[in-house]
């Protein structure tokens, strides 16, 4: 199976979050054919595909997102964003690396490892392919998860295809990430006259003093396998139009990215101690959107580490840098790495493959299955 021309196909279903436009069909369609039985599982407006071949222990699964991002303005892509073309041996179009490729290589790597081994591997591969990465990631890859627990199926391994690449194919595994942590904070006062200051009680400079004391306390100087937690301020807003008045309040909005030296519990707290030092009335509020975790280096990073240097020969860094990934979710039932296309072009106009690197990773990826089953697995 030629994983250029699925991902073409796929990139040809304009799959923009919450819409499948088809793209799972397309998948369900390649791995049917592969012997593979696929359960489509729709869950609110968000389709969902499971996909097995082999009926015993152990699972390796291949996980991945067919949902991608809006393609913005179009007139500016150079390439229609779902037309699929190739051009100077680059593939064109929305999700070409985040990440239809990717998922195109696990189909292309599994093809070619039945077409090898048959049914005689112990074991089975799965995909567990969502529509909900790109969106709230409520009726995705969490709610898969609970439907196969709810069955008795378990993973024992698993690699997410993200594109982690960086700089060069092969220079980056996944092996963590850290956890992310949503805040908005509003400060309380009076409003009044600006003429009158002693009557009214002005919010502002408070929340900048808070903002000043979060912002300019570093969280900690890193570790082992991560890069140091950041607190970012992503918008300040009064919404006063007038020039005489003093506002009521006075809101902002942060974004903590914090390493395993930490929880969300226990960043709470500092964030509160540093208001409450400040003083007055305010109001926090926190949303975690998946905490830190890490897959320590062992067996199935090692793997994946091999695989890579195999086909590319470059010996991958272990990183935990960048956003957060439905790894998050998984990595409460097995092992979790990540590992895919180099992603400098992703979400952006004109998003593109290298067409080498396609045929690349499903090589790098058919050599971790090669790998996998070809001892007893483990972490």
């Amino acid at each position: 199976m030629d994983p250029l021309e699925l991902c073409r196909a796929l990139i040809r279903c304009p799959s923009v979050t919450p819409e499948d436009a088809g793209a799972q069909e397309v998948l369900a369609e390649a791995l049917e054919g592969l012997g593979f039985a696929c359960h489509r599982l729709p869950f609110g407006e968000v389709a969902n595909l499971y996909a097995r071949i082999g009926a015993r222990g152990p699972n390796f699964c291949f996980a991945g997102h067919t949902d991608v991002v809006p393609p913005g303005d179009g007139a500016a892509w150079s390439h229609p964003p779902f037309a699929a073309e190739v051009a100077g041996g680059r593939l064109y179009g929305r999700g070409a690396a985040d990440m239809k490729g990717g998922i195109a290589c696990f189909v292309a790597a599994a093809a070619r490892f039945l077409a090898a081994r048959g049914d005689d591997f112990a074991g089975s591969i799965s995909l567990l392919i969502t529509g909900d990465e790109e969106g709230p990631s409520v009726d995705g890859t969490a709610k898969v998860l609970d439907w196969l627990k709810g069955r008795g199926e378990t993973l024992d391994a698993c690699l997410v295809g993200e594109p982690t690449s960086e700089r060069a194919f092969g220079d980056t595994v996944k092996i963590g990430r850290r956890g992310c942590l949503n805040g908005t904070l509003t400060v309380h006062g009076t409003q009044a006259h600006v003429a009158y200051p002693e009557q009214g009680d002005n919010p502002i400079p408070r929340l900048l003093a808070m903002l000043g004391a979060l912002d300019g306390t570093p969280l900690d100087d890193g570790s082992e396998h991560f890069q140091p937690s950041n607190l970012e301020i992503t918008t300040v807003d009064v919404g006063n139009p007038a020039a005489n008045v003093i506002p009521a309040q006075a809101s902002a909005g942060f974004n903590i990215r914090y390493n395993d030296r930490h929880h969300a519990e226990e960043l709470e707290a500092w964030i509160r101690g540093h208001c409450d030092a400040v003083g007055g009335d305010y109001e926090l509020q926190l949303t975690s959107t998946g905490d830190v975790f890490l897959t320590p280096p062992g067996r199935l990073g090692a793997a994946i580490a091999a695989a890579v240097e195999t086909v590319t020969g470059r010996t991958p860094a272990l990183g935990t840098g960048g956003g957060t990934s439905d790894a998050r979710f998984i990595k409460d039932h097995c092992p979790v790495v990540e590992f895919g296309m180099i992603g400098d072009s992703c979400h952006k106009v004109d998003e593109n493959v290298a067409v080498a690197d396609l045929a690349a990773l499903a090589e790098v990826y058919l050599a971790l299955l090669e790998g996998f089953f070809g001892e007893t697995p483990g972490c």
